[in-house]
């Protein structure tokens, strides 16, 4: 497949009105509904579904088995993992009728969502933060926390790579893979954020 153009296998569904980037890569049984709009460069894996108005940020990686309600809307750069869940209705009933009632979510840059977690809609996750596989995520995560669980707590931090950060005394911590630094001591923040973002901008914007 030529690099930049859109692909949607030919049992997959994309509605007219949706909006595909360029590199975007739709595989089979998968769904995109009407007025959905999706970045460059995503890929979409097996029995995915896009809901309605749903936005997507660019180099978004959606696993088997996933769907993305309304009221959801995905950063730059998430990994989805296979079966994880996203919910957008507090107190579901079959028979009431809350399509009114969509409650947001907002999945920040870089987040990683592992395999069959939950998240319960009207949550905010943090940029970058990693929800381990199976976790239950009941209220906002903070940007690279690392959290497990049902509910999900946080049990560490995560560099924006993905590694789990060695925590050097209260304050600080560096990437054993990728030698980002972060300030510890009130959350979880870059210690540089000028090539903290030349670095983000390079993975994901191709900059």
């Amino acid at each position: 497949m030529t690099e930049g153009v859109v692909y949607v296998d030919s049992l997959a569904v994309v509605a007219p009105t949706a909006k595909l980037g360029p590199g975007t890569k739709v595989w089979a049984f998968s769904r995109v509904a009407d007025g959905a709009v999706i970045g460059m460069h995503c890929q979409f894996g097996q029995n995915v579904y896009v809901d309605r108005g749903v936005r997507i940020g660019d180099r978004v990686k959606v696993q088997n088995n996933v769907s993305i309600y309304s009221g959801v809307e995905i950063g730059d750069g998430v990994f989805l993992g296979p079966s994880c869940v996203f919910t957008n209705v507090e107190f579901p009933r079959a028979f009431v009728e809350r399509k009114t009632e969509f409650a947001p979510t907002r999945v920040g840059r870089g987040v990683t969502i592992g395999a069959n977690a939950t998240i319960v809609c009207g949550v905010r996750l943090g940029e970058f933060c990693f929800v381990g596989a199976g976790g239950v995520v009941t209220k906002d995560v903070v940007p690279f926390a690392l959290v497990v669980g049902n509910p999900a707590r946080r049990i560490g931090w995560t560099c924006a790579c993905g590694e789990r950060l060695p925590e050097l005394g209260p304050v600080r911590a560096r990437c054993r893979r990728c030698e980002l630094g972060y300030d510890l001591s009130d959350s979880c923040r870059v210690e540089d954020p000028e090539r903290f973002e030349r670095w983000w901008l390079e993975r994901v914007k191709g900059a």
